[in-house]
Order: structure tokens, then sequence, then C-alpha cells
């Protein structure tokens, strides 16, 4: 018989040494920090070994607890895949996700090859709000957001990483341009503006800039058009603007980068929750989003 220990220990301790995290894995979990701690503390009882520690830079692992990590990643890889092999009958069904349009066409886009080919049986629909009469047809909504939302599951995924950017025809003699010379850009949410620029001139220490002023989109993908098209300056989340900042048609204004507060959230309303295909994708989101 083996021995071994619960396997819910496990799958605590491979969300923590993920995340290096214990709030960030009891998220992805959907269960409390405490019930976290325990199963850790729990482990570590079953193996005589420490497997975190605490440092002025957060939560590190231990010699014993790196040694360990790469190893169970992969055995839970393996029973992933057996599981897959068996249930793939049960999966030919269609997800659908509500999703931000410039997340979904600028973020998701980039990674549903490697969904599909992991998941074929799984066909994925990737709506707004406002093409579905009733929101009972979704299975799960990713939503830009201050904090979880307190009717369903809801945990978050990452935060934005706010950079200001420039077309490079703004630089002058690779100098940035001047902030009082271009027009600055700004995305509504709710009917609002962001204060993106509000956050990243109280980050950078400009004092005299007028944050009001400039031209304002309904979407993001508008904003990065239009400083693509040397409209103006803009603060956008760098996970949205990979491509533009590795091929050099957006640079940054400085290397000062403001987290949050805003981020992408993963809600699952409780009917929905213990759908397979939903927790594949649960899963698979999480992956990716904290590789």
């Amino acid at each position: 018989m083996r021995q071994l220990p619960s396997l819910n220990m496990l799958r605590v301790f491979e969300e923590v040494a993920r995340h290096r995290s214990f709030s960030q894995a009891a998220l992805g979990l959907n269960v409390t920090q405490g019930a976290v701690s325990r199963q850790i503390k729990q482990l570590e009882d079953y193996l005589g070994v420490a497997l975190f520690i605490r440092t002025p830079r957060g939560l590190e692992l231990t010699e014993s607890g790196a040694a360990l990590s790469p190893h169970l990643g992969q055995a839970f890889d393996h029973i992933e895949r057996a599981l897959q092999s068996v249930c793939v009958p049960n999966l030919r069904q269609r997800l659908r996700i509500l999703a931000p349009p410039t997340w979904a066409t600028r973020w998701l886009s980039a990674h549903l090859r490697e969904f599909c080919l992991r998941y074929p049986d799984i066909s994925l629909s990737v709506t707004q709000q406002n093409s579905h009469d009733s929101l009972a047809e979704i299975d799960c909504q990713i939503r830009f957001g201050l904090t979880a939302a307190s009717h369903c599951a809801s945990q978050l995924l990452v935060m934005e990483r706010h950079i200001a950017v420039a077309s490079p025809e703004l630089f002058s003699a690779g100098q940035p341009p001047n902030l009082r010379q271009f027009p600055l850009l700004h995305i509504l949410h709710d009917g609002k503006r962001l204060k993106v620029w509000e956050n990243w001139l109280a980050a950078t220490g400009r004092e005299g800039i007028d944050a009001d002023q400039g031209l304002e989109f309904s979407t993001l993908d508008q904003v990065i058009h239009t400083a693509l098209a040397g409209g103006g300056l803009a603060v956008i989340d760098r996970q949205m603007i990979e491509r533009e900042l590795a091929n050099g048609s957006l640079l940054p204004i400085t290397p000062v980068e403001v987290i949050g507060p805003y981020g992408y959230w993963l809600d699952v309303a409780g009917d929905k929750q213990g759908l397979s295909k939903v927790r594949l994708f649960t899963q698979w989101l999480n992956r990716v989003s904290n590789p």
C-alpha cells in the first residue's frame, strides 16, 4: 500500500509553491487562508521538514520545498492527463465566457492555442454581455475591477501593471516626449475615467501636469491604437501591450511601473462551479496567468 499524505495537502502545497502566497493560493482553491495554512502545517509535520520560510521579500521555498515542488507539479500533470483521457467523452460541450473585449483580444487570444491543444473537446464561446439575452447562459466571467464579487466564487487572476508609453515618433534624439506637449489618452470604465494618469504621476513625482487634459475613449484598444498612431501619450497595463513593447512600436516614457489598483477577476456562479469544463478552464487560467 502506498505511503502518501492526503492528496488535498499536496494540492495545497503545489498552489502555494506556484504563487509564493498563502492568500493567493486560498483564492485559487476557493478556501480560506487559514485552511491553506493548516494544510501546509500538516504536510510539514508529516514530512518532518519546513517547506516555506518568510523573508523580507515574501514567502520562499526551503531547500526541501524547492526539491519537492517540480516533482509534485509533474505528478499532478500526469494525473490530470490520465483523468482527461477517461473523461473526454463528457467534455464535448461549449464553454461560454463573458470577458472584457480588450482582454479577450490581446491576452486570451494569445494563449488560446495552448488551451485548444490541451482540451480539444471543449468549444469556447467568448462574448460581451450585450450579446446574450440571459446571463444564465454564461459559465464564467472575466471581470475588470477592484474587488472580489460577493455573489459568487471570485478570485483575482492578475493585477494591472501600468506604464506610460508613446510612439517612437514622439521621442526626440532618444529623449522621451514632454508630458505637457502631447495629449494624454484616457480610458473610460462605467462611464468614468480611470485614474491611471493620476496614479502614475503620483508614483513618478511629476508635478504641474494637468491630468484632466487630453482625449478619452470607451475601450482600451482605442487608446492603444491612438498611441500607436502618435496621437498622444498613454498609461497602459503592460500585459496588454507585450507585443508592441517587444517590437518597439510603443516605448516606455520611463521605467516606472504602477501595480493596480485594478485587476482581472474570474467569477463563477455557484451552480457552475461543479462543471468539469469550468473547473478545467479555471485551472488552466490560473496556470497561464501566474507562470
